[in-house]
């Protein structure tokens, strides 16, 4: 659903507000003040952090208003924030790298995109059902498996891993693209065999249904697909184990992750991206109680997004401009 028409009420109240002087929104009120973030799942980490990152905005970012909005991630994130109806995004650096080239999701169109820092780092979760004899990543064949929303990152990703494992994602599995919600409810039904997901840790969906029946199902290990998936994408992946005390599993599980990266339009202005990059550092703690996730970037860290250029804003901040 478009938010032009809120985009122009919002422009109208800006300028109506300015000239009673309750606002100070000024010509910096880049689309009419107004600064929606495209996030992802209602129970994902993407949807939490941009939450929080909204209040910051609302609090310390005079003439704008922030709000969250909940998507189907990361494809869906960007084709937005291309066409204007968004303003920040959460991606996977892979399908952002894929925007930036015009590869895969985007049909050979380079997407106007830039970086405002990369973050966290997301893991693969591959859950299966406990009592569906399913113990390696090979036997996931016939199976009934939801890959996460249409055009996700994790619906990227799963893709890229079955193939990688010479499992043909569209022929040799019963595919389903389901949000992370559906995604729960149908394995707790019985009507999914197993899931993909890719997000941070915890992720509070994976999180209720592995806490909250114990036993019934476990993680796949995945890092050895690492080397099949770097010989065709780059390194851009790498791995880590899910540390055990996340989900109380018995053991870590070795996986595979790839950095997040917080998006912006190439057409916003300067000091804007400036401004919102500054905001993730000067109240990262406020980041950080709203989710852990938020303390695992750094200055340092955060301006290594390549492939995917930074915004001239983001790239002053960080030289210390």
């Amino acid at each position: 659903m478009t938010r032009r028409p809120l985009r122009l009420v919002a422009a109208l109240l800006a300028v109506l507000l300015a000239g009673c002087g309750e606002v100070d929104a000024g010509p910096q009120a880049w689309h009419g003040g107004r600064i929606f973030l495209a996030t992802g799942n209602t129970t994902g980490v993407y949807y939490q952090i941009g939450g929080g990152y909204a209040d910051v905005i609302n609090r310390h970012l005079s003439g704008y208003e922030a709000r969250a909005e909940p998507t189907g991630a990361s494809v869906e994130n960007i084709n937005r924030l291309s066409s204007g109806d968004m303003e920040i995004a959460f991606s996977l650096a892979d399908t952002a790298a894929d925007a930036v080239t015009g590869r895969g999701a985007f049909d050979g169109q380079p997407q106007p995109v830039r970086a405002l820092a990369r973050v966290y780092r997301n893991y693969t979760h591959v859950i299966v059902r406990a009592d569906g004899k399913i113990d390696t990543f090979a036997k996931l064949r016939g199976k009934r498996i939801s890959t996460g929303s249409p055009k996700s990152g994790t619906d990227i990703i799963a893709g890229r891993l079955l193939t990688a494992a010479g499992i043909d994602p569209d022929r040799d599995i019963q595919r389903l693209h389901l949000s992370l919600p559906e995604t729960v409810k149908q394995m707790q039904a019985g009507s999914l065999d197993a899931m993909f997901f890719s997000g941070g840790l915890p992720t509070p969906g994976i999180r209720d249904l592995l806490v909250n029946d114990p036993g019934a199902y476990r993680l796949l290990p995945i890092a050895d697909l690492i080397e099949p998936l770097n010989a065709t994408y780059g390194s851009i992946y790498t791995t880590a184990s899910l540390p055990k005390e996340i989900y109380y599993t018995p053991e870590a599980t070795p996986t595979v992750t790839v950095a997040n990266v917080i998006l912006v339009n190439a057409d916003m202005p300067e000091q804007l991206a400036y401004d919102l990059t500054r905001l993730l550092f000067a109240h990262q703690a406020e980041l950080i109680a709203v989710h852990p996730e938020a303390a695992n970037f750094t200055r340092e860290s955060a301006a290594g997004t390549d492939p995917i250029p930074l915004h001239p804003g983001a790239a002053r901040y960080y030289q210390g401009g």
